[in-house]
């Protein structure tokens, strides 16, 4: 299954682990039950993470197809790999599941496109195509443009979405937004879309959320089939994202989250700091390993 590394002459263990600090280890060594690794810059979060993954090929735990690994960045993504890689041999390139949430949401997307109305060939709109969209909706609608721009509806739009809210179920408190106007086009924008087969980017997380919720034996079927779920920059995931992974992880419960508490970069994009708190809440046996030696 893997390609084994040569133990060091001086332990007998894998030579991945050298050179970790006791809570480094520690990280890579807890493979049963959920793991909360807060980690603050320099501190070797990612080596820890990394070599964590390495040892969970390693020692068989799980086949590769069966690791779920989140990264924020096709380019995070890439080097995880690449390390895993180095680390125990060319196991690494079976890992279909490694990659960003919007790559893995689209993979999981187009297995079950027709369960939210899509065909598998549905294309992603960017921001451009979206905000020409919205702009033919409020035209329709007899908005003025100039004074409420396409633009802001599309923020509010990404906004819900974010915050895995499908246009039934956005709050009351959100009424008055678009000048009261807003969930009302958020649901002709959502019927567009289908129309178009088409999705944007929040469409992504947010339709793999409502598969999961609606269809409990598509959801029973990740939950068993993603054996372990590792995530990275944990502290930058909004509510879609937390949701997402938190239904995946039920069944094994092997989820392992690397987050520094004192630094969130896409706050503008819905990341919010409440769900490093909520994981205790849903996962009771949580380990905290905090990896503090610059």
């Amino acid at each position: 299954m893997t390609a084994t590394p040569a133990p060091s002459a001086a332990t007998g263990e894998p030579r991945y682990l050298s050179g970790l600090n006791a809570p480094q280890r520690q990280a890579v060594l807890t493979t049963d039950g959920p793991v909360l690794i807060l980690a603050g810059a320099g501190t070797g979060k990612t080596r820890a993470l990394t070599t964590r993954l390495a040892h969970i090929l390693h020692s068989r735990l799980a086949w590769p197809s069966e690791i779920l690994c989140v990264t924020f960045t096709n380019k995070a993504a890439r080097e995880m790999k690449e390390r895993v890689a180095h680390l125990v041999g060319p196991v690494a390139e079976g890992m279909p599941w490694l990659g960003t949430f919007h790559s893995i949401g689209v993979k999981l997307l187009r297995r079950h496109a027709e369960l939210v109305g899509l065909r598998s060939g549905f294309t992603i709109l960017d921001t451009d195509d979206q905000i020409r969209l919205l702009k033919q909706l409020i035209a329709a609608a007899n908005i003025d443009e100039k004074r409420w721009p396409a633009r802001l509806l599309a923020s509010l739009i990404d906004g819900w979405k974010n915050r895995a809210l499908t246009p039934d179920r956005v709050p009351s408190s959100d009424a008055s937004a678009y000048n009261n106007r807003g969930t009302e086009l958020y649901e002709a924008y959502q019927d567009r879309l289908k129309t178009l087969n088409a999705t944007d980017f929040g469409d992504l997380l947010l339709h793999c959320v409502t598969i999961f919720q609606t269809h409990p034996d598509v959801l029973q079927q990740y939950q068993r089939w993603f054996r372990y779920i590792l995530v990275d920059e944990y502290q930058d995931t909004n509510v879609a994202q937390y949701l997402w992974l938190r239904l995946l992880a039920q069944a094994h419960r092997n989820i392992c989250c690397v987050g520094d508490d004192d630094q969130s970069i896409y706050g503008w994009r819905g990341a919010t700091l409440d769900n490093l708190k909520r994981l205790p809440q849903d996962f009771p046996q949580l380990k905290v390993v905090k990896l503090e030696q610059n």
